[in-house]
């Protein structure tokens, strides 16, 4: 099996953990705090952005008078009480993860949450389950740019092109795609378009390794 899979890459926010609630019902605290008005909307216009790119938005269109990097801390702030309070794993990710790490397949968490929300999520599960985490604190170009997706596999030492990577929104679809992973698209919040660049499932519940190498068998190249 390893022969055609080199290792799984995982998106957080909405594909790993339903954090996305979490997100918006910080954002909706944080702009009427301000006396801003949000709706849906833009909440789901910033699922899977880099946080200050988002921060940003909000800043706009949600009237927060803060600097960016402000309403970056508080979010989170927010998001990482409400995930260590209860934490939501998506339908089928936690036996998948599993599998994966019984079977020897390394696995990454990409996401553009900040490491301290990324390391609250990683530390409920058993040690080994992730080999690397990618924030997007720690990339210079966040989604939908390629960056967190190539750093990622360059951490794991494994080519891109022969990675499944897994994702619940339209800029991390894009991202993985432009970094050459097999992607997976599990939307959430948002839709996802099909194309044939990607395989479009309505989750993983049920899903094995050996399901993901039979849907990426004609996309990754095996030696």
């Amino acid at each position: 099996m390893r022969n055609c899979l080199d290792a799984v890459l995982w998106d957080m926010d909405g594909t790993l953990v339903d954090t996305e609630p979490y997100w918006i019902a910080a954002e909706y605290r944080l702009v009427e705090s301000f006396g801003g008005h949000w709706n849906d909307e833009h909440a789901h216009a910033l699922v899977g952005n880099p946080l200050l790119v988002s921060a940003a938005y909000i800043r706009e269109h949600g009237g927060v008078d803060l600097p960016a990097e402000d309403i970056v801390d508080r979010l989170l702030d927010e998001v990482i009480l409400d995930t260590k309070r209860e934490t939501s794993w998506r339908p089928g990710v936690l036996p998948l993860l599993a599998e994966l790490r019984a079977a020897g397949v390394p696995c990454a968490m990409v996401t553009m949450s900040y490491r301290n929300l990324a390391e609250a999520v990683a530390s409920q599960l058993p040690s080994g389950t992730f080999q690397a985490l990618v924030t997007g604190d720690e990339v210079s170009r966040g989604k939908p740019d390629p960056e967190a997706y190539l750093t990622a596999a360059r951490l794991l030492g494994v080519d891109p092109a022969r990675c499944i990577a897994i994702e619940d929104s339209p800029a991390g679809v894009a991202s993985a795609e432009m970094a050459g992973c097999v992607t997976i698209a599990v939307p959430n919040q948002v839709p996802i378009e099909p194309a044939n660049t990607r395989i479009v499932l309505e989750s993983v519940a049920g899903v094995t390794l050996a399901d993901l190498l039979r849907l990426a068998e004609d996309r990754v190249p095996c030696t």
